[in-house]
């Protein structure tokens, strides 16, 4: 059986930046998926252990790629809008319909193509439990025609994901070191939520008299007890924090801290374990080499989305392109479980040491009707 934890970042009042594709800088998302997390948790690993010592963990995952040391999904919203204590954790919306969707919805469709994300609670009731209501589409319909009217989808925080966050671009200049001219561009950031808190924290780097109101979080998946590993992604998690994670961190954007790394609460374990699911879907990107329909499962209801980059490795200080690949995207609906591996995508006449991408999938179960 395999052990859970929650793991929630706090970036208190630094931004982050997290590329999309787009022109220049300006494109961030409020998120950093799978792959990206591996990778920079991997390079903070290297940093700490060493060449030997990142290899040896790396051997385990293309060794046995079925069952490889850990898995970890893609990083989410969470928010605290009245305490710290009530956290609404927020889940990607499947790609398929839940179970009871009208067939006619018509007056409130815009308004359900425009979730993208659903707390924790609405999640687990649509692809788990008594699915789609009519409840559900008298809120959603009144939501369409006045979004300041509370509902019961408005009070579990359905239609409150972006207040969690708040983007911007900040102008900047670069400056030619050969011949000294100046290129004006901006750089999309995004803050999340915080406020100024009634007693300093002084236990935390920078967050002296800060409230943070939400963060991301993710879930990892150790197939084993292992505490000595544990304890290892723990400190390579802390100095990643540290450092920053996603671009601009020359600027101090990307720091975080960890605020919470925890077994699974109650209402996490029912949502993992539950025992009448006929599909799985994701909540990582997942890659899996020579994958076909017949993997899939029939009805299966994905997104793809290519991932490339850069590589940044700790251990030869070198900047290339990392080879371009194709992966299912968080959401996606399967009805078989997904599995994944580790895709090779070192560059081209890169030899110092392998460069992977992590397409190791890690999903939830659910139950929905049949197409």
């Amino acid at each position: 059986m395999s052990n859970w934890r929650l793991v929630r970042l706090n970036f208190g009042r630094s931004p982050v930046h997290f590329g999309e594709t787009g022109i220049g800088l300006e494109n961030t998302t409020e998120r950093v998926r799978s792959d990206t997390l591996f990778s920079a948790w991997i390079s903070a690993y290297a940093r700490i252990f060493g060449a030997d010592g990142v290899e040896l963990l790396l051997a385990q995952f293309t060794a046995n790629p079925a069952q490889p040391p850990f898995r970890v999904s893609s990083t989410f919203v969470y928010r605290c809008p009245k305490n710290p204590k009530e956290v609404i954790y927020y889940l990607p919306k499947l790609l398929g319909r839940p179970a009871g969707y009208p067939s006619d919805d018509l007056s409130f469709a815009k308004t359900y193509k425009k979730l993208q994300y659903l707390p924790l609670k609405v999640w687990q009731r649509w692809y788990q439990g008594s699915g789609f209501s009519t409840e559900d589409a008298v809120n959603l319909e009144t939501h369409t025609k006045d979004p300041d009217t509370e509902s019961t989808l408005s009070r579990a925080g359905g239609f409150a994901y972006e207040e969690a966050f708040k983007g911007y671009t900040l102008p900047k200049i670069a400056v030619d070191r050969i011949h000294h001219a100046t290129n004006f561009f901006h750089t999309g950031l995004i803050q999340f939520a915080w406020e100024s808190a009634a007693i300093a924290d002084e236990a935390t780097w920078d967050n002296a008299g800060v409230q943070n109101l939400a963060g991301l979080y993710f879930l990892l998946e150790l197939p084993t007890d292992a505490p000595e590993l544990e304890a290892d992604l723990q400190q390579a998690l802390a100095v990643l924090g540290e450092e920053g994670m996603g671009g601009e961190r020359s600027s101090g954007a990307g720091r975080f801290s960890v605020q919470a790394w925890e077994s699974l609460p109650a209402d996490w374990q029912a949502v993992v374990n539950f025992a009448q699911g006929n599909h799985h879907s994701l909540v990582s990107l997942f890659w899996q080499l020579g994958i076909d329909q017949t993997q899939l499962g029939s009805g299966a209801c994905y997104a793809i989305h290519e991932r490339g980059g850069w590589i940044a490795s700790p251990l030869s200080g070198r900047q290339l392109r990392r080879q371009k690949l194709q992966m299912f995207a968080e959401g996606s609906v399967f009805a078989h479980k997904p599995i994944g591996q580790l895709a090779d995508v070192t560059p081209s006449g890169f030899t110092r040491h392998a460069i992977y991408r992590s397409g190791l999938a890690v999903s939830l179960p659910v139950k929905l009707e049949a197409s």
